[in-house]
């Protein structure tokens, strides 16, 4: 059984404002930031998300939390006990292009193709306020590019094409209508 981390916030979804905003700069590790990523965490598990931002909890802060370690060669996803990353920032990112299926708890039931770099490296902070870097490829890059994304006010159905955002339309208004 796993520990619990906090308590479940409600996510906010296609169609709500705040998923549209940039998020602000954590400037320091506060008991409140320190409860935030507990219950972000507890709220990831309670949705069944391999990870979730600030923005999607209600919270315009940089922070993402995460449960990805890596993709192996097969394919295989490795899961991690839960990572904070406060403050991230995305360094390095490859020449080198690739499409996967993304999906996103703020949009439920839709998997876009999203292109993005193969690797990337991020640098963030721990709830201990020490900074770390990670080098990401295969799905973890993708997933700490998607959250990071969400931190800037981007969702992954800005990074498909046009004519396939057009075929989601129907998706989101029923989604916005449900949620909103």
């Amino acid at each position: 059984m796993r520990p619990s981390y906090g308590k479940v916030l409600s996510v906010r979804y296609y169609g709500d404002p705040i998923l549209r905003k940039k998020a602000v700069l954590i400037s320091d590790i506060t008991p409140m930031i320190e409860e935030l990523a507990g219950d972000m965490i507890e709220t990831m598990y309670a949705y069944n998300g391999i990870g979730i931002a600030g923005p999607q909890v209600g919270h315009l802060l940089r922070i993402f939390v995460s449960i990805v370690d890596f993709e192996d060669e097969a394919g295989e996803l490795h899961l991690c006990d839960p990572l904070i990353y406060i403050n991230p920032k995305l360094l390095n990112p490859s020449d080198v292009m690739v499409e996967r299926s993304e999906g996103c708890l703020s949009i439920p039931g839709v998997f876009v193709p999203a292109v993005r770099p193969a690797t990337v490296e991020i640098e963030a902070m721990d709830l201990k306020g020490k900074l770390f870097k990670k080098k990401c490829a295969r799905l973890l890059a993708t997933h700490v590019m998607h959250e990071n994304d969400h931190l800037n006010g981007v969702l992954n159905i800005d990074r498909v094409p046009s004519g396939e955002r057009k075929k989601l339309e129907p998706t989101l208004r029923q989604i916005k209508k449900k949620y909103c």
